[in-house]
């Protein structure tokens, strides 16, 4: 299989270039490259220490890790996060801590590797994998004005649940 060449820069002295886990994965591993503290209803931006230059007709789409969406409460709200291929500025990761506020302890923060999905404020530290990165063709539309769509291929009807929960 060809590989698409995708120049990355490392910015910080403890960036960490992106890796495929193993053999076959359609996601790279992106660490964060600051100790980043998120509080319980709190959005971060968890800077990586990259900056890229997608080629044209490709994105990165930045994707929550399975194992942090199901062990904490932190979250990737705008998953998949799109980079253009455009955008050469530092790539950084939103993430939010879902902690319910009553429920979220005041003891010291927890970190990835807390066992239970706790709630609380939470720390992540430079070098913990926060996210994974895809890389994705781009299509692009050609838009055309139409007078009605309704007699263009097929109208199945409904949406938004009509067809059952």
């Amino acid at each position: 299989m060809e590989k698409i060449k995708l120049p990355i820069e490392l910015i910080r002295d403890n960036a960490v270039l992106p890796s495929y886990a193993n053999d076959g994965d359609a996601g790279m591993d992106i660490r964060s490259c600051e100790d980043i503290i998120v509080r319980p209803g709190e959005s971060v931006l968890v800077p990586t220490g990259l900056k890229m230059a997608i080629p044209y007709g490709y994105e990165v789409q930045i994707r929550p890790r399975s194992g942090i969406s199901y062990k904490t409460p932190l979250r990737v709200p705008n998953s998949p996060g799109t980079i253009d291929c455009g955008y050469r500025d530092e790539v950084n990761v939103i993430i939010y801590n879902a902690s319910v506020r009553e429920e979220a302890s005041e003891e010291e923060p927890f970190d990835l590797k807390t066992k239970g999905c706790r709630h609380g404020t939470y720390i992540i530290h430079a070098g913990d994998r926060v996210a994974q990165m895809v890389f994705a063709k781009v299509e692009y539309a050609d838009l055309q004005t139409v007078e009605s769509v309704s007699d263009i291929g097929n109208d199945r009807g409904g949406g938004f649940g009509h067809s059952g929960v």
